[in-house]
């Protein structure tokens, strides 16, 4: 790498550095309503480290420590620039996170950072292979490396809500099941979910655990079922909760409903099956057509093709 290359990535480097010492410093940094409400409830005894670190990852939690109003400031940038909150929101909710969008934000601007040093670090390294440096190239590099890293985040998310439906239709049928039988013995629906929930596990024995937590706490046993519905993504489990709230509020016979709708489950997983094996079916004809076609032709053909070369010479 040459010496004007390197003079110009320090360069860059120290005016980045400046910038943000003087963008973040306390003259010209916003006041907060905390700092401004801070100096009246100083009598307030501080809050437990415990439950201030229980729900947030270690990672997330040092990263806001180190740069708190950077991350905030590129969250609400982000925010701004891709929208989308609602969706966000009930995405998050379908997959029973605890993080907000602000925090989801917050981790869209990380893989952000970590997409633009990755690309900085492959610009680097070509740079010293080719010995030189492109910067135009060097910049669409890094752009597309954080560009790449904040998308990337949301289509992770959208690959763990897929992941985690998958994974509710799975077990529904047992869940149901488990359920049908429980309250055929003779127990009503909430010592029935009491049972499942305890002899279980997966993520829709979670969720139906963690709304019979909420209802010994205090609310209403259909209002933490009603809110399991609002929050899942699946229709199936949706009208699950349903019929559960409807035999909870009316007294209705539940057992042959639940059968029934693990049966349905059951039938709609042998539909998404069979699609699946013709879709992958369609598939395996890519290689087939396009590597073993070609190469079965050319050993057909090559000796004929020696042949005729031989007999011209």
């Amino acid at each position: 790498m040459s010496a004007g290359v390197t003079g110009i990535l320090l360069g860059l480097v120290f005016a980045g550095g400046l910038l943000l010492a003087v963008r973040y410093a306390p003259p010209f940094r916003a006041v907060r309503l905390v700092d401004r409400l801070a100096p009246y409830v100083a009598d307030t005894p501080p809050p437990s480290r415990l439950l201030g670190t229980a729900t947030e990852p270690g990672m997330l939690s040092a990263t806001r420590r180190v740069f708190g109003p950077a991350l905030v400031d590129g969250a609400r940038f982000v925010d701004r620039v891709l929208g989308g909150r609602v969706a966000v929101r009930r995405r998050l909710d379908a997959l029973g996170a605890t993080t907000g969008v602000e925090d989801f934000r917050v981790e869209q601007v990380v893989w952000g950072g970590l997409g633009l040093l990755g690309g900085g670090l492959v610009t680097l390294l070509v740079a010293g292979l080719s010995g030189g440096l492109n910067l135009l190239s060097a910049a669409l590099v890094c752009v597309g490396g954080l560009v790449s890293g904040v998308l990337g985040r949301d289509w992770w998310l959208t690959q763990q809500v897929r992941k985690r439906e998958e994974l509710l239709l799975a077990e529904f049928p047992v869940v149901a099941e488990l359920l049908a039988l429980a309250v055929t013995a003779g127990e009503s629906p909430t010592s029935a979910i009491a049972r499942v929930t305890r002899l279980s596990g997966g993520e829709l024995a979670r969720d139906l655990g963690g709304a019979l937590g909420r209802a010994r706490a205090g609310v209403p046993l259909v209002t933490a079922l009603q809110e399991v519905a609002d929050r899942t993504s699946v229709e199936a489990l949706a009208r699950f909760v349903d019929g559960l709230v409807v035999a909870v509020e009316r007294g209705t016979p539940l057992a042959e409903v639940l059968r029934a709708q693990a049966a349905d489950v059951r039938e709609a997983g042998k539909r998404r099956l069979l699609e699946a094996g013709g879709t992958k079916e369609i598939q395996m004809m890519v290689p087939v057509v396009f590597l073993v076609l070609p190469v079965t032709v050319l050993f057909a053909l090559f000796p004929g093709l020696i042949s005729i070369v031989t007999l011209a010479q």
